[in-house]
């Protein structure tokens, strides 16, 4: 198993405590060069009524602040589902350079399904995505939740 299917494994964990709170379970973690983890998000919109509580951006906040800086150099956000055109920014802005995620969202995603935000050559900060790690299961995770509330 390599370390981003081990890091998968963890976010994919994370993912299904935010579906108690009514959360989509979706989750993220920001791993530092030695893979410590710095940060971990998961989805809060419905925990705590606020839009921008993504997984990715609680996780980048959390990171920040475990490292004093919002510079995030040489760091990895390990996410399960493709980010959101809000998520691609806040990434860019926080200088990650290495995205790895699980299932594509066919209907907002930012790093190469819908948009391709994260590697735009317009921008002055690209990321590397590495894409589809256990997206089978992080698939599987979102499924079952909607259906659920179907």
């Amino acid at each position: 198993m390599s370390r981003y299917e081990e890091w998968m494994g963890d976010a994919l964990a994370e993912a299904r405590l935010a579906v108690s709170s009514g959360d989509v379970p979706v989750a993220a973690l920001v791993i530092d060069e030695t893979g410590s983890r710095l940060g971990t998000g998961r989805n809060e919109r419905e925990l705590t009524g606020d839009p921008t509580a993504h997984a990715e951006i609680v996780a980048i906040r959390a990171a920040a602040a475990a490292t004093g800086s919002w510079h995030l150099e040489n760091t990895t956000l390990v996410v399960t589902l493709e980010p959101c055109l809000m998520c691609a920014g806040a990434i860019l802005q926080a200088h990650i350079p290495r995205v790895v995620f699980g299932a594509w969202d066919e209907k907002a995603g930012a790093a190469g399904s819908v948009h391709d935000v994260l590697r735009d050559r317009r921008l002055p900060h690209r990321v590397e995505v590495v894409a589809g790690v256990r997206a089978q299961e992080s698939a599987e995770l979102l499924v079952g939740f909607f259906e659920e509330r179907r």
